[in-house]
């Protein structure tokens, strides 16, 4: 049965996908209240909302949503039907060197969320929903061959994607345990306006405009499936609404490229819009020590999401880019 929100607590919504996803919504569901609950680490921005800050149905929260007290009683002042849940610590490399934040972040965090609503929604009468966003990297690595799907065994390799498998797993567990309404979708690596330049494509990005080093790990060879995060916004929306409960949906942009590919698509563009002799940009790129634990491909067949919601994604890997 398809869900229709009345007030939405998005969590993370200053951060790259969750602006994206509020830029989106807000404006076209205008009788929908939403709520901006952020704890605006480093990666999240409020200029990035600039364009909806003063919109009448939207309204920003700073604080942290491992915090009992305040998320109880946003669920009291606002009367949430859903939730969107997007905050979390992301960052691989950040997980390696503080691999408890993450816990806090994205299982302890996650927790206090989803006991917040289940005592909100004790009873079961009201038309609720928790969307829990996830990741492609929960499933592990794959060979030369074949892609994600939502019945894949999970297998992760760092303290990121262990956290967020253990996010997963406890908003599955509440659904099982206490029957709350939930989905979750597993996303391939995005991309597009707003992300924070520690992700590969912002930072080539600036790094080649500065005439910087371009560091690529091992030989580049790592693959990665790529999504424009406006498509992946798009996807959100529809599940959100027309996902069934309790269901999982992988979403994936079907534009497998490996790391130097990726770069060097970053370098020439740089170099055409700067006014550069062509190849100029791909002489900074250098390679450097892999880090620990390098999943070497990742692909997402999002056919479920396509055949069952009618999914489409509205950006090609060189229109995106």
């Amino acid at each position: 049965m398809p869900h229709s929100p009345t007030s939405i607590l998005v969590t993370g919504g200053a951060g790259f996908i969750g602006s994206n996803f509020l830029l989106r919504t807000v404006p076209r569901y205008q009788d929908v209240r939403f709520v901006n609950l952020d704890l605006l680490t480093y990666a999240g921005n409020l200029l990035n909302l600039k364009a909806i800050e003063g919109a009448k149905n939207y309204s920003f929260v700073h604080g942290d949503i491992a915090d009992e007290s305040l998320v109880t009683r946003l669920f009291v002042e606002h009367a949430f039907s859903t939730v969107v849940h997007f905050a979390a610590e992301s960052h691989v490399d950040r997980s390696i060197i503080d691999p408890l934040a993450f816990v806090r972040t994205n299982v302890v965090g996650t927790a206090t969320l989803l006991d917040a609503a289940r005592r909100a929604w004790e009873g079961g009468e009201r038309d609720t929903r928790f969307y829990h966003v996830s990741t492609d990297e929960v499933f592990g690595e794959l060979g030369d061959t074949g892609a994600f799907s939502e019945t894949t065994p999970y297998d992760p390799h760092s303290p990121y994607s262990a956290s967020k498998a253990g996010s997963d797993h406890l908003v599955r567990a509440y659904h099982d345990t206490y029957g709350l309404p939930v989905v979750i979708s597993n996303c391939s690596n995005n991309y597009g306006p707003f992300q924070f330049p520690e992700k590969l494509v912002p930072l080539m990005i600036v790094k080649a405009a500065a005439g910087e080093p371009l560091p690529i790990y091992g030989e580049g060879a790592n693959v990665r499936d790529w999504l424009h995060v406006e498509d992946h916004a798009g996807a959100i929306d529809l599940i959100l609404r027309e996902g069934r409960d309790g269901k999982t949906y992988c979403v994936g942009g079907r534009a497998e490229r490996n790391n130097r590919a990726v770069v060097e698509a970053i370098c020439d563009l740089v170099d055409e819009v700067l006014g550069r002799r062509p190849g100029t940009s791909r002489e900074q790129i250098t390679f450097v020590t892999d880090r620990p634990g390098h999943d070497f491909r990742y692909a997402i067949d999002p056919s479920k999401l396509e055949n069952e919601l009618g999914w489409s994604q509205a950006h090609t890997f060189g229109q995106g880019m």
